[in-house]
């Protein structure tokens, strides 16, 4: 099965296996509630070590004119909230499970997705047995990934509750998520945490890159019974959710909203959560992308030899809605006078040619990194103001 439909393959399967009545029966055999959380080795990251989220996140800025400067990375020595991450489909493993071992693939979507958010706060990213990338691409037969699905996401409750049980003491947390880690971080809400006391500790959920459901016009119903989409940057307990597109390739199609009549895939700008257009702060990948080209930051043949980029002024984001679903479109801002580049690179490529159907799913983090982090102190902050007037003697 070729490329070109990953992202509906993927969507129908964990779209559909995303529901209580599937993800309830997990075998205590492969998640024996909390024990397997407790080995330190199944963390990919865990605050006070060295581990992979120790990585080079130094930046070259490339200002309008070309010019370069460099940014570097230097997180605080504790930070007074806590992230909980589950990251996307990268597992090149044959069978429909990944397995414990951590290869080059978890490692290099950590740099890019979740070693920044250390800036704001301690960091815990559990291993899961993951569906692999042959799963969600339909390579492996449905009655296989229908187990695998429960496997994964028990894999994933077990991590949560260790977490609640052994390091969070009460702190905010914030859930990010990306593509089917996002998928599980929804499932995860749904039946852990919306409605339930735990709630008043989730400073935010930044469901990146996949489809969550509300009515249409509304903010919060759907996927989530008591939990909104943001609204605004010092809103705590709510949900950013969107999909990034080109705007000169919006989706095919809204796969996901249209076996539900009444539903729409929700879009939170996380550079704009009030709504309309805005700057985005992003921190590409300065290294090429799954069959696309090398990016070129000027038109001089000047090289970044940093593994992120920052191109400020030359994007921006805006949630539009059309008949293809609601999304986060990306307009380049490009200037043909000036040096810098007039385009980025982040598409998937199949057969040489743009796969319209995933969008810029490989950077829908990158995109919006610097609004993301921004986003995470404002909420941050004001989810310490909450739990603080919430004390006795307040």
């Amino acid at each position: 099965m070729k490329h070109t439909r990953i992202g509906i393959v993927f969507a129908l399967t964990l779209g559909t296996l995303a529901s209580p009545s599937a993800a309830q029966p997990v075998d205590p055999s492969q998640s024996p509630s909390g024990e397997l959380y407790a080995d330190a080795d199944k963390w990919l990251c865990l605050p006070g070590r060295e581990d992979i989220c120790d990585q080079d996140l130094t930046t070259t800025i490339v200002a309008a004119d070309g010019s370069m400067t460099r940014e570097a990375f230097a997180p605080p020595a504790d930070a007074p909230v806590d992230c909980f991450y589950i990251y996307p489909t990268v597992s090149l493993d044959q069978g429909a499970n990944a397995d414990w071992n951590a290869g080059a693939e978890e490692t290099r979507v950590v740099q890019q997705q979740l070693a920044r958010f250390a800036d704001v706060c301690r960091i815990y990213a559990p291993k899961y047995r993951q569906i692999t990338l042959r799963g969600t691409t339909g390579q492996i037969p449905r009655a296989e990934i229908v187990p695998a699905f429960r496997t994964a996401y028990g894999d994933v409750v077990d991590a949560w509750n260790h977490y609640l049980a052994n390091y969070n003491e009460g702190r905010g947390v914030i859930l990010i998520g990306h593509s089917q880690g996002s998928r599980m971080l929804t499932q995860l809400t749904k039946t852990e945490i919306d409605g339930k006391p735990v709630q008043d500790r989730i400073v935010a959920a930044y469901l990146n890159g996949t489809s969550v459901l509300v009515p249409e016009g509304e903010v919060v119903g759907g996927d989530f019974q008591s939990m909104p989409l943001c609204t605004d940057t010092n809103e705590i307990g709510c949900i950013v959710a969107y999909r990034s597109f080109r705007d000169t390739l919006g989706p095919v199609n809204d796969y996901a909203a249209t076996s539900r009549p009444g539903m729409a895939i929700a879009c939170v700008n996380p550079a704009a959560p009030t709504g309309g257009e805005a700057p985005l702060h992003s921190y590409l990948t300065t290294a090429a992308l799954m069959g696309g080209p090398v990016p070129e930051w000027t038109t001089d043949g000047r090289t970044v030899d940093t593994p992120f980029a920052s191109v400020p002024g030359l994007l921006t984001g805006e949630c539009v809605s059309n008949e293809s679903g609601q999304y986060l479109t990306i307009r380049i801002k490009a200037d043909p006078d000036d040096v810098r580049t007039d385009d980025i690179t982040g598409d998937i490529y199949t057969d040489g040619e743009i796969n319209p159907d995933m969008g810029l799913h490989l950077i829908d983090m990158n995109l919006v990194m610097g609004n993301l982090l921004d986003l995470a102190r404002s909420q941050s902050a004001a989810w310490l103001e909450a739990a603080s007037s919430r004390q006795p003697g307040r």
